[in-house]
């Protein structure tokens, strides 16, 4: 290898890192908090699906386990065991 070769190649390794680092902190500084609310407002939308994906589940294992909830007398006026005295 030539010794031009290797000056130039000990010139751009250093000035690519800079690039490199320079860039990185541009995008650290003026960028990042951009993306980091971006990404904070979908993970709320993901937990409030989860919330609601949860609840509908619930629902239906009630409704599933429980088919007379709502429409039986005794919930209406409690226990059928329940005579007045």
């Amino acid at each position: 290898m030539s010794s031009a070769a290797t000056a130039l190649i000990w010139w751009i390794v250093p000035a690519l890192g800079l690039t490199g680092a320079l860039g990185y902190v541009l995008w650290i500084t003026k960028f990042q908090s951009k993306y980091q609310q971006e990404t904070q407002r979908s993970v709320g939308q993901f937990q409030r699906f989860q919330e609601s994906l949860r609840d509908s589940q619930a629902r239906d294992f009630n409704k599933v386990n429980n088919p007379l909830e709502g429409n039986s007398p005794e919930s209406k006026t409690g226990s059928i065991t329940d005579f007045p005295k």
